[in-house]
């Protein structure tokens, strides 16, 4: 008998009903010795059926959290599936036009609208093509967005239940570690569709798309959202869509910046970004523009001085503002008291220091070097880097237009 029922036991026979009322009345006990016997043992029952209850419970729950935790990985499984299905029913061919416009410099060209022939004010600007219609574009975003509801309100659903079968340490434990094991196969796909040609691309900025709801608090990725909505502005030809993807990337890195103000990264791309959408402004913004990007790649260098790309970036800003025209001149007097200043040599320095880190890291860039030495006077040294722009492949568009001009220099030489 436990203490339970033996202090229930003592208390029993104290309890006491009047038979009649009245002074004289008469009082017997409520229950009798073998009645209280008979509950004692009930008692003992229940205790024993609530002891085994709570174990039951205490395995329900733990069966539970390993559930959780499996339909978890088979709901997130189910979607990265969905959305290759989706990719490949929504890129089944690439789009081309035949018509296409000039590209004036990023950050310092005047002329508008117009294609610029000058080699200083067209230097490093972007051309594009295979763009995709209004329409067309239009209709992918309702059905990706509506897409991205349903995945997302399915996720948060799976993940609401679970928190209420597991404790709260655990469950971050959980959704952490199958977000970030989520989180580097993302990461490692968009680099590869990155480093593809435009289709490849294309399908890089639908797959970031995708995922922003369930990624949107990580620097990682947001900066590679970024940089896909500046590869959307390059591959594409309308001059409202390339401002619109360029405005819209712009925003994302805005908001990787102010969490994360010591990512090369986020400044790399954002120095990008504010080149691009410079493009379709005027030009007093678009000096504004520059001294923007010089701010943030020098930033981006300062922490990461390794990164080849943020010296190339550098060098062609250089080589830029050491050919701005007249007007961009003028004005950059008149409206700052220091205009930005830059050399063909220190535009050489930048491109042979890409060249120091990463060999062959661009056939513009080489095509860049051969360019300044040919500024410089120094012939010999310019044939030499040709060559070299030569034996690598046309890996971007910027690459392709510098075998165009390339070959230009070529015939400007042979005459």
């Amino acid at each position: 008998m436990n203490y339970f029922s033996s202090c229930f036991l003592e208390a029993v026979p104290r309890a006491l009903v009047p038979v009649t009322a009245g002074d004289g009345a008469v009082h017997t006990p409520l229950l009798v010795r073998d009645e209280q016997g008979d509950v004692l043992e009930r008692l003992d029952v229940v205790l024993r059926n609530i002891a085994e209850l709570r174990k039951e419970v205490e395995e329900l729950r733990n069966s539970l959290q390993h559930l959780a935790v499996e339909i978890v990985g088979e709901v997130r499984s189910h979607l990265e599936e969905t959305q290759k299905v989706t990719r490949r029913r929504r890129f089944p061919f690439p789009r081309e036009r035949s018509d296409s416009t000039g590209s004036s410099s990023i950050y310092f060209t005047a002329s508008s609208g117009a294609a610029n022939t000058d080699d200083g004010e067209s230097e490093g600007g972007y051309t594009t093509a295979n763009a995709e219609s209004d329409y067309d574009r239009e209709s992918e975003r309702e059905s990706e967005e509506g897409e991205d509801e349903v995945s997302c309100e399915t996720v948060r659903t799976v993940r609401r239940d679970s928190l209420d079968l597991v404790n709260e340490d655990e469950t971050h434990l959980i959704l952490d570690s199958s977000l970030e094991e989520g989180l580097g196969q993302l990461l490692q796909q968009a680099d590869r569709l990155h480093d593809g040609d435009e289709q490849e691309k294309r399908e890089g900025f639908q797959l970031l798309l995708n995922n922003k709801l369930a990624y949107a608090d990580q620097k990682d990725f947001l900066w590679r959202l970024a940089r896909a909505h500046s590869d959307m502005c390059d591959i594409t030809e309308d001059a409202d869509e390339k401002r619109s993807y360029a405005s819209d990337g712009k925003e994302e890195i805005e908001v990787a910046l102010q969490k994360w103000d010591r990512s090369a990264e986020c400044h790399q791309w954002f120095a990008v970004l504010c080149g691009q959408l410079a493009e379709h402004e005027s030009i007093q913004k678009r000096i504004q523009a520059g001294y923007v990007f010089k701010e943030h790649i020098d930033k981006a260098i300062e922490l990461k001085p390794d990164d080849p790309k943020s010296y190339y970036l550098l060098g062609r800003w250089c080589y830029q503002v050491a050919h701005l025209g007249w007007l961009e001149k003028k004005t950059a007097a008149a409206l700052f008291e220091a205009p930005p200043t830059a050399t063909v040599q220190d535009a050489l320095q930048n491109f042979l220091r890409v060249e120091e880190l990463s060999p062959g890291f661009s056939k513009a860039g080489r095509v860049y070097i051969a360019k300044c030495y040919r500024d410089m006077g120094n012939n010999t040294a310019a044939v030499l880097w040709m060559n070299l722009a030569s034996e690598l492949p046309a890996n971007t568009k910027e690459d392709a237009e510098s075998e165009r001009e390339l070959e230009e220099l070529r015939s400007v030489w042979e005459e």
